[in-house]
């Protein structure tokens, strides 16, 4: 509807009228006189201001749609570079995760080689000390052979009447002489090598991983201290002292903390030590309470008391190398424990489990395997950490988180 000729563009160019009308078929504009014409008669009209809302509200639902459509459009990009951002971190985490695996198995690899190159070394040392001793045997025979072979040769040029006279013994001694053979040693390696199950190690460190989430912070309980025993002044070491002429001591010591719920873990250092006995304590209604603590008990009576049914959970070592487990079987047979890798555990993690009535030991210097574990157990009030130095004068420590 520009205007032409110095029309307004509202009027009609050719009668000079308002302009009302649209021909819906032919798009055009025109007044009331241009209706009356042959030229509209049979189309669609309608009034202009009609037209106009109809259009506007047309040009409104497509702006409102396509506003609809350009929120999706930005609701779909940003998902797109939230979705990227997480692609990246999980990318990121497992790239980290994988690597920390393989560190993993790298750093176990890496002690199972210097702990075999170490056992390999210490055999082949033994090896050739005892080669040296027997070599060092046979220098010193072959001489007092040489001197004595030396001795007899001579003797052969004396004249009769001196031989017959010798009363040295020298003709005495080559008769008995008898070389003195060393002991064979074996050309074979008494130790073959054969490769760890890497595996079963991973999943046991993996098991140690997750069970140290719920490491608490164990000191020792000072009071109702017997004279034999020592604590250290942060009350985590206890260490046990002779106390002559008296051979019964009461050589445990309880938590500072007790627990009836949850999970607790904690790790007792035992490194220096021959013999020891650690685990948890629940006092037991049915065991007498002299009996359960172990006042004035003699070391062989150990196995009646460490007992479950007289509140006792624990496993123990004697002579350094004699691992067992204190069960209710019987009051004499102790279930003696075969260690994973038979590498001797410096440092023990006990894990307490109240729920699931499950109290577990591991086996930290070996990668977390597991030692031994108490299952069913019963607690019928609060659980105390136990420890019991024995009667090895080395200390027993509790170690920190941070370490």
């Amino acid at each position: 509807m520009s205007p032409e000729d110095g029309w307004k563009e509202d009027l009609c160019r050719k009668h000079g009228m308002k302009l009302l009308l649209l021909c819906r078929e032919d798009r055009e504009v025109f007044c009331l006189c241009c209706e009356k014409t042959q030229e509209h008669r049979d189309h669609h009209l309608c009034l202009i201001r009609d037209a106009v809302k109809e259009c506007q509200e047309m040009l409104q639902a497509a702006l409102r749609r396509l506003q609809k459509e350009q929120q999706e459009a930005e609701e779909l990009e940003a998902d797109i570079r939230e979705q990227r951002t997480s692609c990246k971190y999980q990318m990121q985490t497992e790239r980290q995760r994988i690597r920390s695996e393989f560190n993993q198995l790298r750093c176990i690899l890496d002690c199972e080689e210097q702990r075999e190159l170490q056992k390999l070394e210490e055999e082949e040392r033994k090896t050739l000390d005892n080669l040296a001793a027997a070599e060092a045997e046979l220098v010193q025979q072959s001489w007092l052979l040489k001197d004595l072979i030396s001795d007899l040769e001579c003797r052969r040029e004396w004249p009769t009447q001196a031989l017959l006279q010798d009363t040295s013994g020298t003709m005495k001694w080559g008769e008995v002489w008898t070389l003195r053979k060393p002991k064979l040693v074996s050309k074979k390696l008494r130790r073959v090598f054969r490769a760890p199950d890497l595996g079963a190690m991973l999943q046991a460190q993996r098991e140690l991983t997750h069970v140290q989430c719920y490491w608490e912070d164990i000191t020792l309980d000072p009071f109702n201290l017997n004279l034999n025993l020592v604590l250290s002044e942060d009350q985590r070491q206890v260490i046990s002292v002779p106390i002559w002429p008296v051979k019964c001591y009461n050589y445990g010591v309880l938590g500072s903390q007790c627990f009836s719920s949850g999970k607790h873990y904690w790790e007792v250092d035992v490194s220096k030590k021959t013999a020891w006995v650690l685990g948890v304590y629940c006092r037991a209604h049915s065991c007498n309470t002299e009996l359960a603590l172990g006042r004035g008990t003699e070391h062989q009576n150990a196995h009646a008391i460490y007992r479950p049914q007289c509140g006792y959970w624990v496993i123990g070592v004697k002579n350094a190398f004699k691992y067992k487990a204190f069960e209710d079987a019987s009051t004499c047979d102790l279930n003696v424990l075969t260690l994973p890798g038979a590498v001797p555990p410096l440092r023990v993690g006990v894990f307490l489990d109240c729920e699931a009535g499950t109290v577990s030991f591991f086996n930290v210097t070996n990668y977390g395997s597991l030692i031994y574990r108490f299952s069913k157990c019963s607690f019928s009030q609060n659980v105390y950490p136990y420890f019991n130095p024995w009667n090895c004068p080395a200390p027993m420590t509790v170690c920190p988180s941070s370490s």
